[in-house]
């Protein structure tokens, strides 16, 4: 896989670090979770071809421990506030000096300057000091955030993982490594461009919620179905705005311009009452193969046994049957292969991974017995 050979170690945290770690595990590197001690279970969702080690910070090994794992390797993953990393004595300045390959990357919500950079946030707070969320939500409502999507995972998970392949590509020139400052304010904002770009063409001149790609326009919007579920309609160039009308039976000379804005209230109307008077399925039936833009709103007990995405093997399912997306994107030489099996408890592989880092055994048995290090023996004895 295009990663095979990355060595990576990923201190435990929620949503947007363990994503970037999957990524990683999903294309090859070898991602090792640190967790904390006496820790019941994990709550890292995206574990799939990880392992894990249970290392105790509180004790002067266990940090000792932790920095020879760093150093050891060639990607250490932190998600903690400014200065957690520092007060342990493993800040980049330090690890960077023992291995000045080591490439160093710090996942925040705020980055690590700046007068918020040691606030507490989540992704609506990140998403908000973007500014994209002043332009999500309906009109005449108030902004409105579209899951954690956005500032944790598109801004910071992928672009933090982004930001570490680079530092890899470029390591195989310069042969050094860096610090990466992932912020989900700036991740998110980035991730905003074409609305920051487009607003000079007159894409979003108007108020929230009644512009053309943030369901202002009826022909960019989803319609409920006689069934009670939805098609999404994206029928924006003229071509294919003629064909969503062929597919609704509707006659241009009896409807409003397209792009007439005062009318567009009216044009909704008329689409809602055409969308409610057939099911999901017969809609499919109609707009499929056709250039209409139209398609069922799958839900996630619908999406994996759709043609399309059976045909490209889109979802793939663990070994416990738990569906989850194919890693993307596909690559024709070395594509990903991810790890189906259970996701690993917390020091699950502590023993394995300590013996390839190059401890012996008896110096394992010590860190067991002293409590620097836990095993999760039931699952490493299976």
């Amino acid at each position: 896989m295009a990663l095979a050979g990355v060595r990576v170690i990923e201190l435990a945290g929620l949503a947007p670090a363990p994503f970037c770690g999957m990524i990683l595990a999903d294309f090859g590197a070898k991602v090792i979770r640190v967790d904390r001690t006496k820790v019941a279970a994990s709550m890292d969702t995206q574990a799939r071809g990880k392992r894990s080690v249970a290392i105790n910070l509180k004790t002067a090994e266990g940090v000792a421990l932790l920095r020879k794992l760093c150093v050891q390797s060639d990607v250490v993953l932190e998600p903690y506030r400014k200065g957690v990393m520092e007060k342990l004595g493993l800040g980049p300045a330090e690890l960077l000096m023992e291995n000045p390959r080591l490439i160093y990357a710090r996942l925040t919500g705020y980055g690590q300057t700046g007068s918020y950079a040691t606030a507490a946030g989540h992704d609506i707070n990140y998403l908000a000091m973007s500014g994209l969320l002043s332009r999500l939500g309906r009109s005449g409502e108030k902004p409105y955030a579209p899951l954690n999507l956005l500032a944790d995972f598109a801004g910071g998970g992928l672009t933090c993982a982004l930001g570490i392949v680079l530092a890899l590509l470029e390591r195989t020139k310069s042969g050094k490594g860096q610090v990466i400052d992932a912020s989900m304010v700036e991740g998110a904002a980035y991730t905003g461009s074409f609305i920051w770009k487009s607003r000079s063409i007159g894409l979003w001149d108007r108020s929230r919620g009644e512009n053309m790609l943030d369901s202002g326009a009826p022909f960019y919007d989803t319609y409920q179905t006689s069934d009670g579920k939805y098609m999404a309609v994206g029928a924006i160039e003229p071509q294919f705005y003629n064909q969503l009308l062929q597919g609704l039976e509707l006659n241009t000379g009896d409807l409003p311009p397209q792009m007439s804005f005062d009318d567009w209230p009216e044009l909704r109307r008329i689409f809602t009452q055409r969308f409610a008077s057939k099911t999901q399925a017969d809609w499919a039936r109609i707009f499929d193969g056709t250039d209409a833009c139209v398609t069922p709103v799958l839900t996630f007990e619908q999406v994996s046994s759709h043609p399309h995405n059976q045909e490209r093997g889109s979802f793939v399912k663990d070994s416990s049957g738990q569906e989850s997306p194919r890693p993307a994107p596909v690559l024709s030489r070395t594509p990903a292969e991810p790890g189906l099996g259970s996701s690993p408890d917390p020091g699950e592989h502590t023993v394995e991974v300590l013996e390839e880092y190059g401890f012996a055994s008896s110096e394992i048995d010590e860190m067991v017995a002293a409590g620097v290090v836990e095993c999760s023996a039931v699952k490493a004895k299976l």
